[in-house]
């Protein structure tokens, strides 16, 4: 089968989701952009957006900003699948941070592009290299860093700039959860010589510390159901609170769109053309 074009970075459209402007396309279409981010260097950054996130830029315009701000964003959860198909009649790819990860690593190491972990403990680092160098020995991981568990200084964020930076990393992924990652890649996009993917908890599955839904559930939209029987404690507000936000939130929007107030689209960025032209 031929080679299919190169995508030309910024010429996936995006369209609203709950004031989440999600960027349009094929799985493989992001890996692909997301890769020749990565081998021009090019300081971005990729949310992989999901219910909670979604609830987080409307309830927060600052953080709105630096979602729709972010080169690429992608349709990580099924509620944001659902609406793009409800309200915009998309029919789209879930392109989720969990499966991200190791597409982009296996895609890393048939194109030699290096990969930087950032984020996570470091047991949890280690096993990600661990299983990477079993299953991908081809890859090279430029290095990893796990920061402190509180807000960082400026000359911190300097210092890990200048450490990844001088790793020759073409590819950062990002474990810090949300939004602390996605403000962290906001940062250091104009510092930090590199993609960046915030992939939160996709750490912890690839180093095998967590398990996944099976996928009838994942294509049931009840991925968050099997989450929340995981760990009630931390997540049940999150899930049952945010995601009924998530639903208020949508459903007027719907309504909004029904009403002709609003075409929902949302224009690619224009500083992301011409990577590859």
């Amino acid at each position: 089968m031929a080679e299919r074009a190169p995508i030309r970075p910024g010429a996936l459209p995006k369209r609203e989701v709950v004031g989440a402007g999600i960027t349009l396309g094929s799985f493989d279409d992001h890996v692909r952009m997301i890769a020749a981010l990565g081998a021009a260097h090019r300081s971005s950054y990729v949310c992989c957006v999901n219910a909670h996130m979604a609830v987080e830029a409307a309830r927060d315009p600052a953080f709105a900003a630096v979602v729709n701000s972010a080169d690429l964003a992608t349709a990580d959860g099924m509620p944001l699948l659902r609406c793009l198909q409800w309200i915009g009649g998309e029919r789209q790819d879930r392109v989720a941070g969990n499966d991200l990860m190791p597409a982009l690593l296996h895609r890393a190491a048939e194109q030699g592009l290096s990969v930087y972990l950032y984020g996570g403990r470091e047991e949890v680092l280690t096993r990600i290299r661990e299983r990477a160098a079993r299953e991908l020995p081809a890859l090279r991981i430029a290095g990893t860093h796990a920061p402190p568990f509180r807000a960082l200084s400026d000359a911190e964020l300097k210092a890990d700039a200048g450490r990844i930076n001088a790793s020759g990393a073409h590819i950062v992924m990002v474990s810090l959860g949300c939004p602390k990652q996605e403000r962290w890649m906001a940062a250091m996009r104009p510092s930090v010589n590199a993609v960046m993917l915030g992939l939160g908890g996709a750490f912890l599955l690839y180093a095998g510390v967590d398990t996944r839904a099976p996928k009838w559930m994942r294509d049931l939209s009840l991925e968050w159901l099997y989450r929340l029987a995981l760990e009630p404690g931390r997540l049940w507000k999150r899930y049952l609170v945010t995601n009924t936000l998530f639903l208020v939130l949508a459903m007027k929007a719907g309504w909004q769109r029904l009403l002709g107030q609003r075409s929902g689209r949302v224009a690619p960025q224009a500083e992301a053309t011409g990577l590859l032209g």
